[in-house]
């Protein structure tokens, strides 16, 4: 062979291997690219991720479409919800186990997660905590220094609950919790201590006790049985009127609850009640989410010197018009809302009032559309 076909056949093979690399560049390149996705996406968990304890709508196979193969989170997603009573933390590893992912405790965003922001206001107060769960346990998780459940305060009251004798059910108050209250307090305190702000952190279980006992709170500024006062500060968690379940028809929630204890309270007072709500539909609980979700960025991406997100959509998906479709128009751009029918809304065509920008069967069909549509865009 000639040094001419020689140096031809060589010059070939470089410039084949240099093709090789080239191409094996720029595929790292697009992949690289690609994987910083430029949105992120709110699952609401009632009636859309979950019907009780059970998953709905394909959501296991939904959500893992959302982390690679190795379970690693490689699109940004939060659950934000109106629901609660447990600790962030305790309700990740629920969902962790429920759905057969990894959840983190930054993902979960709760009705009564707003609470946080309170801890500088009311850090050494007593407050008093209402709800299912353990409404105590999640008000000292966030700072709170000096709470007790209202289980654990009506307890010290004798009579104040004029039904008890006819209820059958006993209520388990948590070891640790009890624990730590009969550390840090004492009888005398709690007849003493006006209480400064009562919390409903989550949906209340026994209304009549709950409703009688708040009133006697915010109407003797704090001292159940002595004379008439300034209303301490009352915080809703959320105003749902209602919500999905796994019984077929929705179930009354916390807004249900409030406005009954409004009536009540307005019809026997000389004042009118005050009280603040968090929760969906508020805009500040969207914006709060967004800033979650770019947080979420730098773990998926190991850029040191660009950590920098730019989401030009943030997805909404949620089961209740006027809660999750109508916090997401009201926040506005870039939030695009998608309502599925698996729960409170199971209309054919879209909701009258608060109209979602896409309605669809189930949450797996909602993550098939994000993904189809950010994939080719």
């Amino acid at each position: 062979m000639s040094c001419f076909h020689l140096f031809t056949k060589a010059l070939r093979q470089n410039q084949s291997r240099n093709r090789t690399a080239f191409s094996f560049l720029l595929s790292r390149s697009f992949s690289h690219q690609s994987e910083r996705h430029s949105f992120g996406i709110a699952f609401d968990i009632d009636g859309v991720i979950l019907l009780g304890n059970a998953p709905v709508g394909g959501s296991p196979a939904a959500l893992s479409r959302l982390y690679d193969g190795t379970g690693r989170l490689r699109i940004p997603y939060v659950f934000l919800t109106n629901g609660g009573g447990y600790p962030e933390a305790k309700r990740a590893l629920e969902l962790s186990q429920l759905l057969g992912i990894n959840v983190t405790t930054s993902q979960v965003l709760q009705g009564h997660s707003p609470f946080k922001r309170l801890v500088d206001r009311f850090e050494n107060e007593f407050v008093v905590a209402v709800g299912k769960g353990e409404p105590a346990a999640v008000m000292s998780e966030y700072g709170f220094k000096n709470v007790l459940s209202i289980d654990e305060y009506a307890s010290f009251f004798e009579n104040i609950d004029p039904l008890a004798p006819y209820k059958k059910w006993t209520t388990k108050l948590p070891a640790v919790q009890s624990a730590k209250f009969n550390e840090g307090a004492r009888r005398n305190d709690v007849f003493s201590e006006r209480v400064k702000a009562a919390f409903i952190v989550s949906d209340p279980v026994d209304w009549s006790r709950d409703i009688q006992v708040l009133c006697d709170i915010l109407k003797t500024g704090g001292l159940p049985g002595r004379n008439v006062g300034p209303q301490p500060h009352l915080y809703f968690a959320n105003d749902d009127l209602e919500y999905q379940t796994a019984f077929p028809s929705e179930r009354l929630g916390m807004g249900a609850f409030r406005i009954a204890f409004e009536s009540i309270f307005n019809r026997s007072h000389h004042h009118s009640l005050e009280f603040t709500s968090f929760g969906k539909p508020h805009p500040s609980v969207f914006k709060n989410a967004e800033i979650v979700l770019q947080q979420l960025v730098p773990p998926l991406h190991e850029d040191p010197y660009n950590n920098a997100q730019s989401f030009k959509t943030f997805y909404m998906i949620g089961d209740n018009p006027a809660v999750d479709i109508r916090g997401a128009r009201q926040t506005g751009h870039p939030w695009f809302s998608i309502l599925t029918r698996t729960g409170v809304f199971k209309g054919k065509g879209n909701h009258d009032k608060f109209p979602a920008d896409l309605v669809v069967d189930t949450v797996e069909q909602a993550v098939d559309y994000i993904l189809t549509k950010e994939c080719a865009s």
